[in-house]
């Protein structure tokens, strides 16, 4: 079939494209082949199809959420015996995302014409993530689909709580931090000006902290328009080229060097890496195609790489574990050693899921940590701030109040 790619070379430059393939993991082995790593794949006839039925559903966007409540749902129906296509009709009554029950009504749809879930599912690739399809279609092949649902959820749920986790830990000291610098800045425009005044009337000598605190007033007070343009091209500007290829390596190399946040990304990945994998092999997706199916659920692009980079080398009969220790600087050391030893005792599944949950329980004490220690570090800076503007502006208030 015809696939529209979006993939990125070693270099890190972007190319995007059309190639005839077999499937997206076919594709995926032929580009890696050529240098290149890719990011995105959809067969062209379904990406016409969408683009009209879902332009009125900008929006209305499926959350990670709403696909695990599908999935428990969905999971808990047809173990308890109901046939799929009565499944499906139950769930999407129950939705109240209109994107999500069109996608749903689709899906019966399709299975009323002969299809399976799993190929229904991988016409919404922007709503079902590879990782769900690959463990829908192992189940059906197997005939153990609820199970297989039910690992999927449960990847799905933990990696989401995850994130979830570490965002909320950086979210607190953003919005401290613009919440400072909104009040700086009002003050600079509106209060400081007020006070110089006064200070030129009463011809006060003034020391050099509230000189510059006044020079700085006066450029905000002139400039303050070009400056809100500014900030707000420079903002636009940066989510522009975090979302280019060059832009994620950067800030994804850039995390990977800061003291603290380093070690929280590289557990929270190996943790995603593990699970997936460990979910996908349990599910009966062989090793190869669980690699690629890993990459692309990973988000970094060091981390996509060195599963792509992993499957040539499986293939070849080198071992995961192998690959691992070659990547010590974006994978701990612990990683590579779990991965031998489940590969040594025949159960690789189980190894992996042990480390996914150590690496789990580590991400989430580091972010209880980091808040932790985030907030005395934000006083110290807002007393110190306080203590500037005190020692620049109430000074010498205090000092024409004396000589009066």
């Amino acid at each position: 079939m015809k696939l529209i790619y979006k993939a990125v070379k070693n270099n890190g430059e972007a190319v995007s494209g059309t190639r005839e393939a077999v499937d997206r993991f076919a594709l995926a082995r032929e580009m890696h082949a050529e240098g290149l790593t890719l990011i995105s794949a959809e067969a062209e006839e379904t990406k016409t199809k969408k683009k009209i039925s879902w332009s009125m559903d900008l929006f209305n966007r499926v959350k990670v959420k709403d696909l695990i409540i599908f999935a428990s749902s969905l999971q808990a129906m047809l173990a308890a015996g109901l046939p799929l296509v009565r499944t499906l009709e139950i769930i999407e009554r129950q939705l109240k995302n209109k994107r999500f029950k069109k996608v749903v009504a689709g899906l019966n749809e399709q299975i009323n014409r002969g299809e399976s879930l799993s190929k229904a599912m991988a016409d919404y690739p922007n709503v079902f993530p590879l990782v769900f399809v690959a463990m829908v279609e192992a189940g059906e092949e197997s005939g153990q689909l609820p199970q297989s649902i039910e690992i999927v959820r449960q990847q799905l749920a933990k990696s989401h709580d995850l994130q979830r986790k570490v965002t909320g830990a950086m979210i607190y000291p953003a919005v401290i931090v613009t919440v400072i610098l909104a009040i700086g800045a009002l003050m600079m425009i509106f209060l400081v000006p007020t006070l110089t005044t006064l200070f030129k009337e009463m011809e006060v000598k003034l020391p050099l902290s509230t000189r510059i605190v006044i020079a700085t007033s006066d450029f905000a007070v002139a400039y303050y328009p070009y400056l809100a343009v500014l900030l707000v091209a420079a903002i636009i500007g940066v989510i522009k080229f975090v979302r280019t290829s060059r832009g994620q390596r950067f800030y994804s190399e850039l995390f990977l060097r800061l003291p603290v946040i380093s070690s929280i990304v590289k557990n929270l990945n190996s943790a995603i890496t593990m699970r997936t994998i460990s979910s996908l092999i349990s599910s009966g997706v062989n090793l190869l195609e669980a690699l690629a199916i890993t990459g692309k659920v990973l988000q970094n692009p060091f981390y996509k790489e060195a599963l792509f980079e992993a499957g040539p080398v499986v293939e070849k009969g080198g071992t995961l574990s192998s690959v691992f220790q070659a990547q010590e600087n974006i994978y701990p050391i612990l990683v590579g050693e779990m991965t031998e030893v489940g590969e040594e005792t025949g159960d690789l599944a189980a190894m992996l899921l042990k480390g996914a949950v150590m690496f789990e329980e580590d991400v989430d004490q580091a972010t209880k940590n980091l808040a932790t220690i985030i907030e005395p570090v934000l006083m110290v800076l807002m007393g110190l701030a306080v203590a500037f503007f005190a020692i620049s502006i109430i000074g010498p208030i205090y000092s024409l109040t004396n000589a009066l």
